[in-house]
Formats: structure tokens, sequence, C-alpha cells
């Protein structure tokens, strides 16, 4: 448990904190902002973010279909309204209804600026943070928000929230409410150097509410939120509706002006993607994303995009793209084998189906930092080896050299000269062809089921299936419910499966829940391929300490080559872009955020567009 004290009594967590020795915070000046090396753009006057219009007026609505999950969110249903826990499919935006001590600035790679908090001090050992709250904050009910809230809300998270969060919060030793606007949170030695800045994003709870009802149950029962907007309309399973509150003491601050703009956002929940994309036609929702190439490439030929009440637009994307694929569980015996995990990687012909279902609208990946600085290529330079030398014994001699690329086929479905190398690898790892079945050691038939929670994939799948059946190998699609894959997933009953994940541009202890040996053995972590290595947890651990950007970067190369190297993913593909269309009722700022998408956070209602629309039709 996270101990507290009362700043009036001496307890014995007082006790205990002095035996450990007062932090140094006289010499420490108060910070408006916090990054990971130090580095914020924005003086501590700033009146608003350069990426915003802060008179941009508001009212009107905003809806869209979901197309991002985080916890136990799910991309088609929703029967939570608890989406920091792992029980639940929690519903997309509950982030909306909660403030945090800070926010994140969408034109740096990961700084933050006060909400909740208006300054911070960090002690000369980096180990203890003082976050100074602003006074007049209140939740939704008008009661006021203080410095137990916040303590309360690391506690609980840490405790009781989603593994993930409970991954992230390792570092973190606990905090303590010295008075009611005066928060000090503690840190382990070597601590990541990002756990800080997850920690200032945490949603911020109620004490009080929480006092009278579990936090990790799942329900449908609104929480007393504390954000920019709070839950409105919901129906189980198809829609929810957050509305913005009018008098949110965070509206003017500079990390919040020009932002916030609708009074009401909106998130649909389909579970087909082509009821999803009728569903626009027919204005159920006003703002789609879209990520199937074929859709994109043939279907906006309906009305409202031919007499331009409905506008298209593709968006630079700076950000790395990460890695998409056929994540392979390696906790199953017969994926043990590397060299049957590269035989899976030869048998598929993507730029077959780049081209043939994909329009030719995507690269490949080759890398879980795709699209970035920190994406290795060629051989290893000498900072690299540097880092990669200690674990040389143990790692796959072609880590030390070019950084393994997936196989370029002739784009026919089923490239003879990369089906023999799969046999080839096959058959030396001991997978014997009998009968026209590929068997494992103890004679059984190697099986694989692909595990997938809608069918928008299924084209992708099999051409691929067949690729793998002339390989000997009985593959098969299973499409279930999401409430099905979710669970499966969280436990990791899956041969394998569909995912897709990106970094930031300062990884650091995040990467831990996605390849770490501990996070291998978590239900619920985003490790789906089971990691487990001592050296990608080296690697993993000199990442979060790199003091530098070009050492982070070095190390993140480092740890790219033994993840590729180690072939546990069939690489898909990506873009540096965004497809959206729209139904044309929006204004928005002439400059993107670099690293955000910006929607609907800084767009806005036009009342002049929305009439013209109506005019026509």
């Amino acid at each position: 448990m996270i101990t507290r004290r009362n700043a009036l009594l001496l307890s014995a967590g007082a006790l205990a904190a002095a035996k450990l020795g007062a932090p140094a915070f006289a010499q420490s000046p108060e910070r408006h902002g916090l990054s990971a090396f130090g580095d914020l753009k924005y003086p501590a006057d700033f009146p608003h973010f350069n990426y915003v219009n802060p008179n941009a007026p508001k009212g009107g609505a905003y809806s869209e279909t979901v197309t991002s999950r985080s916890y136990n969110g799910s991309f088609l249903t929703l029967n939570s309204l608890n989406s920091y826990i792992l029980r639940g499919e929690g519903a997309l935006g509950m982030d909306l209804t909660f403030a945090a001590l800070m926010v994140r600035s969408g034109d740096e790679p990961d700084a933050m600026y006060g909400q909740a908090a208006r300054s911070v001090q960090i002690s000369d050992d980096g180990l203890t943070y003082r976050f100074a709250l602003r006074d007049g904050m209140t939740f939704h009910d008008g009661t006021p928000l203080t410095a137990h809230d916040v303590v309360f809300s690391m506690a609980a998270l840490k405790e009781h929230g989603h593994p993930i969060i409970t991954q992230l919060l390792r570092d973190f030793n606990g905090a303590e409410a010295i008075d009611d606007r005066t928060v000090v949170v503690r840190f382990a030695e070597k601590r990541g150097r990002d756990v800080p800045l997850f920690v200032a994003g945490l949603p911020i709870f109620s004490k009080a509410y929480y006092a009278k009802q579990p936090f990790d149950q799942s329900t449908l029962d609104i929480p007393l939120g504390s954000g920019p907007y709070k839950v409105g309309r919901l129906n189980v399973g198809h829609f929810i509706e957050y509305e913005r509150v009018k008098d949110w003491w965070g509206a003017n601050l500079p990390v919040a002006r020009g932002q916030n703009n609708f009074d009401t956002v909106r998130y649909e929940y389909y579970r087909d993607r082509e009821v999803a994309f009728v569903g626009f036609t027919a204005r159920n929702y006003l703002f789609r994303e879209e990520f199937t190439s074929r859709v994109w490439a043939t279907r906006y030929d309906f009305p409202a995009f031919k007499d331009g009440r409905v506008k298209r637009e593709i968006l630079p994307d700076a950000t790395p793209s990460g890695a998409q694929g056929w994540f392979i569980n390696t906790r199953r015996d017969k994926f043990k084998d590397r060299r049957l995990r590269e035989a899976l990687i030869d048998a598929f012909d993507f730029e077959w189906t780049n081209k043939n279902i994909m329009y030719g609208a995507y690269d490949r990946t080759h890398s879980v930092f795709q699209n970035s600085t920190m994406m290795a290529s060629g051989k290893p330079d000498a900072a690299e080896l540097k880092l990669l030398e200690p674990f040389r014994d143990r790692l796959p001699a072609d880590v030390f050299e070019d950084a393994y690329l997936p196989p370029v086929t002739d784009a026919s479905g089923q490239d003879r000269r990369w089906l023999r190398r799969a046999n080839q690898l096959l058959t030396e790892a001991g997978f014997e062809l009998k009968g026209g079945k590929r068997l494992m050691a103890n004679g059984s038939p190697i099986t694989i089921e692909f595990l997938i929670d809608e069918p928008t994939f299924t084209p992708h799948h099999m051409p691929f299936i067949k690729n793998l059946g002339v390989l000997g190998i009985d593959a098969t699609l299973r499409v279930v419910d999401p409430v099905q894959y979710r669970s499966r997933v969280d436990s990791f009953d899956f041969d394998i499966t569909v995912t897709r994940f990106s970094f930031s541009e300062t990884p650091g202890d995040s990467l831990r829940g996605y390849f770490s040996s501990l996070a291998a053995a978590t239900r619920g972590s985003q490790n789906l391929a089971g990691i487990s290595d001592p050296a990608v947890d080296a690697l993993v651990d000199i990442i979060i300490g790199a003091q530098t950007r070009p050492e982070l970067i070095t190390a993140c190369k480092a740890l790219d080559r033994v993840i590729r190297s180690g072939r546990y993913w069939i690489p898909h593909w990506s873009k540096a872009s965004h497809w959206i269309a729209y139904w044309d009722v929006f204004d928005r700022p002439a400059e993107k955020p670099r690293y955000f998408r910006g929607i609907p956070a800084t767009w806005w209602h036009s009342p002049d567009k929305a009439n013209r629309l109506e005019q026509k039709g």
C-alpha cells in the first residue's frame, strides 16, 4: 500500500520518511513543465500551444467510430465506464472526464505542462517530485479537488489498475499529501526515465466517491470526474457521448485554451467495418479515419462526397509507425524454434498482398521503431556493438550482421524461392514432411490458428494460409466476438494474432510492457509474443537509463536488432500518413500538432459550414 501522512501529525509514515532523509528541494527551482531530458519548448508564461486557435468557438457536435483503444478498451464494443482496470471493455474517451497533474504537448516528443499542477520541484537525486496544485479545482459535483485525491488515485492505480498501468508504476514508490495543495511523489532508485511523466499524466479520481464503492469494479455507474467533459448519453455496445463541462475550472489554462471545443463528443461502436462505412455515408457520424485501402481507393463515390458535403484528406504523420503484424505466441512449444518462426515469415507474400488487396498503398514494416531514427539499419556501429558485445554468446550471430529484413517476393502470391527456403528451414529444424503434413518431434502435425475479432483481415489471411498449406502446415482462421477475443488475448490463449503498437520519440518504461520477461508472464500485458530474453531485458534497462537522446537512439537500435533477430512476428505494413474523411461542418487551425492527430481536441464546429451543408441536402 502507498502510505499517506498528515503534515500536522508525526505518523509512522513520517518517521519512516525521516529515516530516509529529506530530499534536497532548497536549491531546486519550480518548473512549469517536465520532459525526459529536461528540454521544454514553451516558457513559463506561454499563453497557449502553437497548434491551437485560442479563440476557437465552443459548440456543436463531433462524432467518429472507435479507431484506438487503451488498457481494457475494445474497438468493437463497450460494457464498462471503468477504463483503467483489466475487467470489462472500457469506453473510449473516459480520459476526457478526468484531469491530470500535467498534460502532453503535441509538438514536442514528450514534454508535459501543468494542468492540475501549477509547478513541480525535483530533488537533487531525481527521485522525489513535489507538485504544487492550483487553487479552485473541483470535481463535477462541485467538491474540491485536493492533493488527497491525487494521492488516492495513484495508490488505487498502483494496486488495482490494469496490468499495463501497474507495470509502468513499478518504479513508483508512493505519494504523500503534505497539505491540500502539495503532493510529494517518490520513485525507486534507477527508475525509468519516463515514469515521472507517466505518473504526472494519470487521471485524478475522487477519494470520497470511491470510499463508497470499490475501484476495481467493472461498472456502468458514471464516475465522478474532474475533466473538461462528463459522460452523457450511453447505449451499451453501441455508442457513448461526452458533454462539455461549460464551467470547467481548467478551460482557460494555457494547456487547454483553444481545445475541447465541441459541446458533445460521441464515439460509435460497430462490429463490422463495412457497416461502419455505410453509417458514415448516411451521416450517422461525422469524422472517419480510413484504415482499409480498398475502401479508400474505391468507395468514396457516394453522393455526399461527389457534391462536396464530405471532404477527404491525407494528413502527414511524422510519428514512429511502430510495428504491425501477426505476433507469434512463443509460449507454445511448437513456436519455440526460431527457424519455424522465420519459415512463417518467408511464407507471407507481402508484395502480392499489397498489390492485389491493398492497392499498393503501404510499405513493408521491418522494425518495432518503424519510421523513426531509432530503427536499426545495416551493420551495428561501434556504439551499438558496445551494448551488444556482452550478450554475443547468447544472441544469434545475425544480430551482429545487417539488421534483419523480411523477404521481398516476386509478387506472384507463391514465390517458389522463398517457399523453398521456408521448407529448408523447417527440415533443418527437424519438422519432417510426411504425407503432405509437417510433423513435430512427437509426430503430431503442426497446426496454427489465427485469431481475430472482426472479418476485415480475412482477405489478408487466406493467401497466407494457402502458402502455409504448401509447406504442410494446417492453418485456420477463427473470428470470435470482441469479448471472447479480449479474454483469450489477455490470457495468451492463441497461436497467432494481429496487433499494432508504436512508441513515442522517447520510449522508456513502456518498453517493458511489450518486451520484458516480466510482461511475458503477466496476464493482460502487451507482450503478446512472449518475448523472454535476458539480453532484451538488459537493453530495455539501458534505454530507460539513457541520459541523452543520442544514447537513447543507440540503445533503441540495438534492441531493435535483437527483437528482429528473434523472428517474433510476421511483419505487416505501414504508411506515414492518416487518411481522413469528414462531413464538412468543421474548422481547424492551420497547423497540425507534429506528434498528435489533433482531432477532435483542436477542431471546432462551424455554424456557417453546417448551414451550407444543410442547404445542399
